[in-house]
């Protein structure tokens, strides 16, 4: 066994990343103070092709220095777009049909392990604020809440493992 090399991966060009078929997936970035935590959103997103970012509030929008770090390019494939506000964001996508979730410890929250998702669905996933999380407000709008389970001393994980591993469930069950 060898490890491949950058040339033998077949990535796509950004034209040809920008022209391909995506998930059905926009990812919600409520208010993220850390720029490499966005950087890093980006980054998953370019990985699982997903259509777009929406930013909101206090995320910072690229081009940015300490986004481009660990976006490592993304910032020029995945599609974004900035809001004011995290309900604007919210409401447009509702508008658009998406389904609204949001990854969060809510009361009545459905597990990741027991989520469904339908192909036919389009799917707005929400991810918020390293410290205070989803906003109630948006929590409350939800068409779900999606609870990763934890079983450690912390119940938190850092917002960009978070989409890795809520991004890599949805590819499992709809692959």
């Amino acid at each position: 066994m060898r490890k491949l090399l950058n040339e033998e991966l077949n990535r796509l060009s950004i034209e040809d990343f920008k022209n391909s078929k995506k998930i059905p997936v926009v990812l919600v970035l409520d208010n993220i103070r850390s720029l490499n935590n966005v950087g890093s959103a980006f980054r998953t997103a370019d990985a699982f092709r997903i259509e777009k970012i929406l930013l909101c509030g206090i995320t910072a929008k690229p081009p940015h220095r300490e986004i481009r770090k660990t976006a490592l390019g993304a910032t020029e494939s995945v599609e974004w777009q900035y809001f004011k506000s995290t309900l604007d964001a919210v409401e447009t996508l509702r508008h658009e049909n998406y389904k609204i979730l949001a990854v969060e410890q809510a009361d009545h929250s459905t597990l990741l392990n027991n989520q469904r998702y339908y192909k036919k669905d389009k799917y707005a996933l929400i991810f918020g604020n390293e410290v205070k999380g989803v906003m109630d407000e948006i929590v409350g709008m939800a068409d779900k809440v999606l609870e990763i389970p934890q079983f450690g001393t912390k119940h938190s994980l850092n917002i960009s493992v978070s989409i890795g591993v809520v991004l890599w469930d949805y590819y499992l069950k709809t692959s």
